[in-house]
């Protein structure tokens, strides 16, 4: 049997030493569908996948799982990958931008009274995820190493929110971070938007359809700039068939199934000018992923917005993971390309 160590956010829950079927077979049938959904049937991938995402899962399945390893008396055991995200954590400045629950960010600020933002929107297919994720990922210590300061925002989830009102909570946050610049010792000029995965999404459609700002008197040349990290919603109703074996009912519950709203969510339906001013797109190589940056970058690229698009190495899971998690790691390749972007988007 594989042995499961998993850590899982701020929480700091140590799961060591227990088989992953067995760990499954006691959870509730909800939290081993999501489980499954995240994670895929894969189980030599299992590990490493809750591992990396575990912050992903419903607050409700993290609850499941705290509860299982506390009958089995695991202990307090937590790894020094847990410590190092604990000090990150403790380190940050909660910013609430809204009055919801979840309507709050991580706030690390940079260097001297005006620094460039990154404001990161993390994924879980718009119904999970944590700003957590942040605190388990090589971006934060690069970026704060770079002088910026670096915001990690979380949003309502589906489906008690719709994904109309995460791009509304993504805008309502940027919209505070520029507000209250000075207070917060950052550049309201120089504020970056980064999302992976769902959270590519999100600042995708944010950066593509004014509405959103412009319920904050906004414009989108506002953004300095956006890096959707390995998303593959950019065209909803391509999307809705075309990963349905895998991801359908994530897709179905976040979208529905109106082709017009589905279309309304779509950053390349609204890639026609006026954009976000620059974009770096970002992915590896999973085939629905490459297909749909590659129709954004097109649609961008036709209105005459900059942006620029890379592939890495990566497949599957495992590459969608990774290119999260060691993105700021110096010998991962896409931290080169992500900032030599960055330094031009900050420049004045």
């Amino acid at each position: 049997m594989r042995k499961l160590a998993l850590v899982m956010g701020a929480g700091a829950i140590a799961l060591i030493g227990v088989s992953v079927a067995s760990a499954q077979d006691r959870l509730p049938r909800e939290c081993r569908q999501e489980i499954r959904q995240l994670c895929g049937g894969n189980r030599a991938q299992l590990r490493d996948c809750l591992r990396e995402n575990a912050s992903e899962l419903s607050e409700k399945c993290r609850g499941e799982l705290r509860e299982r390893m506390q009958q089995r008396q695991v202990g307090d055991r937590i790894g020094n990958r847990a410590s190092a995200q604990d000090r990150d954590v403790s380190g940050a400045q909660e910013v609430a931008y809204g009055s919801a629950a979840l309507q709050k960010t991580d706030f690390w600020r940079g260097s001297g009274d005006k620094a460039p933002l990154v404001l990161f929107v993390h994924g879980g297919g718009w119904k999970r995820g944590d700003k957590q994720m942040m605190a388990t990922s090589a971006m934060l210590p690069h970026w704060q190493a770079a002088g910026y300061a670096v915001a990690s925002a979380n949003y309502r989830l589906v489906p008690d929110a719709t994904v109309e009102q995460q791009a509304a909570d993504v805008a309502a946050a940027f919209a505070h971070f520029r507000t209250n610049a000075k207070a917060l010792g950052i550049d309201p000029e120089r504020i970056v938007l980064v999302g992976h995965s769902a959270g590519a999404h999100l600042v995708a459609l944010v950066g593509t359809d004014p509405q959103y700002l412009a319920v904050h008197d906004l414009k989108l040349s506002h953004i300095a700039g956006v890096l959707p990290n390995d998303g593959a919603a950019y065209d909803v109703p391509s999307q809705m068939g075309e990963n349905a074996m895998l991801l359908g009912d994530t897709y179905q519950q976040a979208f529905g199934t109106d082709p017009e709203r589905q279309k309304a969510l779509s950053p390349t339906r609204h890639a026609a000018a006026p954009n976000a001013p620059n974009f770096l797109l970002i992915h590896v190589q999973r085939q629905d992923g490459v297909r749909q940056a590659k129709g954004l970058e097109a649609a961008l690229q036709a209105a005459g917005t900059n942006v620029e698009r890379r592939e890495f190495e990566g497949e599957g899971l495992r590459g969608h993971m990774e290119i999260n998690r060691k993105l700021g790691d110096p010998d991962y390749p896409a931290t080169a390309v992500v900032d030599s972007w960055l330094k031009r988007v900050f420049a004045r």
